[in-house]
């Protein structure tokens, strides 16, 4: 009844030898079958991926922090790049698992479900697997059942629904392998899954459906009733859940249009000003949004270069534009009132972005080329002025604060960032016709590319940091190291070998027990009490029982200044030498003037220590001056006093150079503030009083890091209320 036939895939690849082996024999009824559910699984696959974008966006727009955010958005890169290899892979399973059918055996174990998910993250990605399977086998369990019967009896032996090809196990396996290189987290992967559940297992009744119905018309189990159809029911249920979403997509709609409304009216001061250069008398016609958007993307390609940029004035462009079709046409050309509205609002966000003082001028260019991608974006889509996390928007405040930490002494042609910002530029500018999709792609991109330099930027931040507190921890330490070593040298005279010994030497000892145990431990009492013993040791006394002492206390002493000696790695010979010296100067102290002597002894050199000793000290950096103590209630310290780790200042090194730097830490023993640049290496050093002078000269000002569109966009409306009021 049924001829056989090889196996022909729908795609040329990897399948071909395997459905071309001597075993790859199939009923052609049964290819048939196969190619028909074949390209109805390849239209859900492209459904899912094309809903995959905005589904991910709408979660990054929902994170609750940038980490997360960060996460949905290369996870859209990965399923972009992704896409065709999945697609791919997911057909060739399917077609591999017809091909199985002619080996398969009875007596072998069912496949089990999800052999991909045996790592110790997939338990859950096995619970979400087991759920959408159970869902279709609760709802299509009939249909289903008459398939697998349908293809036994072509196959000439029963195969159980867990078998079948397009069960949804098998469905869901195919998936899982032809994704199981997707670099996700498990929380996006199960995203994924409901997709995949939402587009292609919530088609399965067709699909069941067909199959049975093109084998029963070929003769193969025409008996058996089709199954009862509970899509109706379904569907109405769908439709019944979509509702809700309905509802808010209708109340966001009347939200863009009502804030937009609101723009048009304080808007109304400013419009006229793009139009034909014709007399009065003549006819005006408005032209369409269409017509707009086409004069656009032809200014669009013939945007200036960046060194020609400030003879370039879009309305007066629009206006030669309109004023040509004006003179073809024998009528005014002007644009819709609405239009109108966007191109003035635009124009007036760039006149202020690109007047921003937090704004880097090297950035001002690549910036203004965006004017044209914005506009039209903005004539598409209104919301693009009331909802903060639209991609345009977003892409723009994004560039802005990557470029922060841009100062005028910065190599821009060379550097990565730069380059990046002005492939995004050079993109928009070459591909935007007409599909805001672009600005999605673009930003998850940019996003990507931002994050693995913050990473790296506040790696070297926290190091730079860390290795701060430990220079304030040991500048603490000196000082206290110096003040101990005064206490005990200071109005006494002693042997020169002894002072170096102390100064050089005992005072590293003491610094490494402060730094390890603090100056309020009992190793450090100890080690400053060998530091006086030590000096006692080498004064003459004239008390009787100072001989006796000296003997007792020796042994002790030189077995302490050994161990303290080790514990900070001092030069073994230099520890020698000075011990030579010490016992020497030991044996002089037990002979008296006019007490016989064999041995004769150069006298020491002796010195009286009447300056305080400074330590040396690792940092040569620059010291600076003391300054006047300022009144608490200053103007000046007050602005320092708002600043926090993390705000952008920007300092004027002279009348031409500045140094933009970022604050990465107040360093609390010192309450020296330490400034880095934007990848996160110390550039410069403040106390709190030199910085409120420097504030107080205009040397340094605070940056607003605020979002560059939202701060412009408040100038605008600020300047247009003013001018609604003024009329």
């Amino acid at each position: 009844m049924h001829n056989d036939g090889n196996v022909v895939p729908l795609h040329k690849g990897a399948t071909d030898q395997a459905t071309h082996s001597p075993l790859a024999r199939l009923p052609v009824i049964l290819l048939q079958v196969r190619d028909k559910a074949a390209l109805q699984l390849r239209q859900g696959l492209q459904d899912l991926f094309d809903n995959a974008d905005d589904t991910l966006f709408e979660m990054a727009d929902r994170a609750r922090n940038d980490v997360e955010q960060n996460l949905y958005f290369e996870a859209m890169r990965d399923l972009r790049l992704k896409r065709k290899s999945i697609e791919r892979g997911f057909l060739e399973h399917f077609f591999e698992a017809f091909v199985s059918l002619t080996q398969y055996n009875t007596a072998q174990a069912a496949l089990p479900l999800g052999t991909s998910t045996q790592r110790p993250d997939d338990m859950e990605r096995s619970v979400a697997v087991e759920a959408m399977v159970n869902k279709v086998l609760n709802r299509e369990g009939v249909a289903l059942g008459q398939l697998s019967a349908r293809l036994g009896v072509l196959l000439g032996k029963p195969l159980d629904g867990q078998r079948n090809p397009m069960g949804p196990a098998m469905l869901c396996e195919y998936f899982l392998q032809a994704g199981r290189n997707l670099g996700v987290e498990i929380k996006v992967k199960l995203i994924i899954l409901k997709l995949f559940e939402r587009y292609v297992l919530s088609s399965a009744d067709q699909l069941y459906a067909q199959s049975n119905q093109l084998l029963a018309a070929t003769g193969v189990l025409p008996e058996l009733k089709p199954a009862p159809t509970r899509r109706a029911a379904d569907r109405t249920m769908s439709r019944a859940d979509d509702q809700p979403s309905q509802a808010n997509s209708h109340s966001d709609t009347a939200q863009i249009d009502e804030v937009f409304a609101a723009l048009q009216e304080l808007l109304l001061p400013v419009r006229g000003s793009v139009a034909p250069t014709l007399e009065a008398s003549a006819e005006t016609r408005p032209i369409s949004t269409q017509d707009l958007l086409r004069m656009l993307s032809h200014l669009q390609q013939h945007v200036p270069a960046l060194t020609a940029q400030d003879d370039f004035d879009l309305r007066n462009q629009l206006e030669q534009l309109l004023t040509r079709g004006s003179v073809k046409s024998g009528t005014s050309r002007v644009v819709g009132v609405s239009d109108e509205d966007v191109i003035n609002l635009i124009a007036m966000l760039f006149e202020c972005m690109l007047d921003d003082r937090n704004l880097p001028d090297s950035l001002k260019a690549l910036i203004g080329r965006l004017q044209i991608p914005m506009l039209k974006v903005a004539v598409l889509d209104k919301s693009f002025f009331s909802r903060s996390s639209h991609p345009a928007r977003r892409l723009l405040n994004e560039i802005a604060a990557a470029a922060m930490g841009w100062g005028e002494c910065d190599d821009h042609e060379r550097d990565s960032l730069y380059l990046r910002i002005e492939q995004v530029v050079q993109h928009l500018l070459n591909d935007f016709a007409d599909d805001p999709a672009i600005f999605s792609e673009l930003l998850a991109d940019f996003l990507a590319f931002t994050s693995d330099e913050r990473r790296r930027s506040e790696l070297l931040e926290q190091r730079t940091r860390d290795a701060e507190e430990g220079r304030a921890r040991t500048e603490m330490a000196r000082q206290r190291v110096e003040q101990a070593l005064n206490q005990a040298l200071l109005g006494k005279v002693l042997p020169q070998a002894v002072v170096v010994f102390v100064q050089e030497a005992w005072s590293q000892v003491l610094l490494l027990t402060c730094l390890k145990h603090s100056d309020q431990s009992a190793e450090w009492r100890a080690d400053v009490h060998t530091m006086e013993q030590l000096i006692w040791s080498v004064q003459r006394h004239d008390e009787p029982e100072a001989s006796q002492r000296l003997l007792a206390l020796v042994p002790g002493l030189l077995k302490s200044l050994r161990d303290g000696l080790s514990s900070s790695a001092f030069d073994p010979f230099a520890t020698s030498d000075f011990f030579s010296e010490l016992e020497t100067l030991h044996v002089q102290l037990f002979t008296y003037p006019g007490q016989a002597n064999d041995v004769s002894f150069e006298a020491p050199v002796m010195v009286r220590m009447t300056q305080e000793i400074v330590l040396k000290t690792a940092d040569e950096g620059p010291v600076e001056t003391s300054f006047a103590r300022l009144p608490a209630d200053d103007a000046s310290l007050l602005q320092v006093d708002q600043l926090h780790p993390g705000c952008w200042v920007e300092f004027q090194e002279d009348d031409e150079n500045t140094l933009r730097c970022k604050l990465a830490a107040i360093i609390e023993a010192t309450g020296n503030y330490i400034f880095v640049n934007r990848t996160g290496l110390k550039v410069l050093e403040r106390s709190r009083a030199g910085l409120a002078l420097e504030f107080r000269r205009g040397a340094v000002r605070a940056l607003d890091n605020t979002l560059l569109f939202d701060r412009a966009l408040a100038s605008v409306l600020g300047n247009l209320r003013r001018l609604n009021r003024g009329k």
